[in-house]
């Protein structure tokens, strides 16, 4: 039997362990060996991924709520995670998971089997890359709730950070709440907290921007040479013609689409230090991958 073929009659079980499913390697890993509940219950619980409703919050001009945990892995990237998920979670949260390279075991319905094996099909394929996180600024982390939610905020902003114990020279822009540029009452509102650090960063100078959707999240990784941008989509849909613009100038390159396949980017254009490109359709995961223009 085939690795591939293995991976599909894998995932019909009505659970999936996948221990290290870690960009960075030379292959991605699954297995369903059974962990030990010791092991199961150290690991960190997290909450399924998606789009959720808030309680007391009905107006349709509100931004939507995402459930994400980006902002988590990149927290604790050591760390060793747990989805226990429901019905239609189970792709969603193993695009996720492989995005940021986290060490987890999800547990999904039976219903789900298909989905998460033409999934784990397509995240095998993909081409292996060994590729350092991008980020515009420092977030100094003290361990503190206010800190957790920030970071949750930024991250879906797609505001890009590396999380650090003190200020980093490496950067123009360090965030540290508490300190006198960023007192811990201004935290209290993390939206607004966001919004501050974004005028501060300035749109010009961000790595990454994505426009016309709240509810796709970006990771970019890459080097002087090339970029590789994964893009979550949290909503539940299919979003059409989503515009992305990355800081830097580089090749027109096809995108990696879940459920559709190797596409050609349209509309790439390069102009003021940064390329700008559609994707004509994304459903729940995508990766595009660019090499510098030369």
């Amino acid at each position: 039997m085939s690795r591939l073929a293995g991976l599909l009659l894998l995932a019909a079980l009505p659970w999936l362990v996948w221990p290290q499913a870690v960009e960075n390697r030379s292959q991605v890993r699954f297995s369903t060996s059974a962990l030990a509940d010791a092991d199961l219950a150290s690991r960190e619980a997290l909450p399924p991924p998606g789009v959720t409703a808030r309680a007391g919050v009905a107006s349709p001009t509100r931004a939507p709520w995402i459930v994400a945990n980006g902002w988590r892995f990149a927290r604790n990237p050591q760390g060793k995670y747990r989805y226990d998920l429901p019905a239609g979670k189970a792709a969603l949260a193993a695009a996720e998971a492989f995005a940021y390279g986290a060490d987890a075991v999800l547990k999904v319905d039976p219903a789900d089997a298909g989905g998460l094996g033409a999934m784990l099909k397509e995240l095998e394929a993909l081409p292996a890359v060994n590729l350092p996180p991008i980020a515009d600024f420092a977030l100094v982390d003290d361990g503190s709730p206010v800190t957790a939610e920030v970071m949750n905020l930024l991250t879906r902003r797609n505001l890009l950070y590396q999380v650090v114990k003190a200020p980093s020279t490496r950067f123009r822009l360090n965030i540290a709440i508490g300190s006198r540029d960023y007192p811990a009452a201004d935290a209290a509102d993390p939206s607004a907290f966001a919004l501050k650090v974004r005028r501060q960063l300035t749109d010009e100078q961000r790595s990454l921007r994505v426009y016309g959707s709240e509810v796709v999240i970006g990771r970019l990784t890459g080097d002087a040479g090339r970029i590789r941008l994964h893009l979550i989509n949290y909503a539940g849909r299919d979003i059409e013609g989503l515009r992305i613009r990355v800081r830097g100038a580089y090749g027109a390159r096809d995108a990696y689409i879940h459920g559709t396949g190797r596409v050609p980017l349209q509309e790439h254009v390069d102009a003021d230090g940064a390329t700008e490109f559609t994707l004509p359709r994304l459903g729940v995961y995508a990766v595009i991958d660019l090499t510098a223009a030369r």
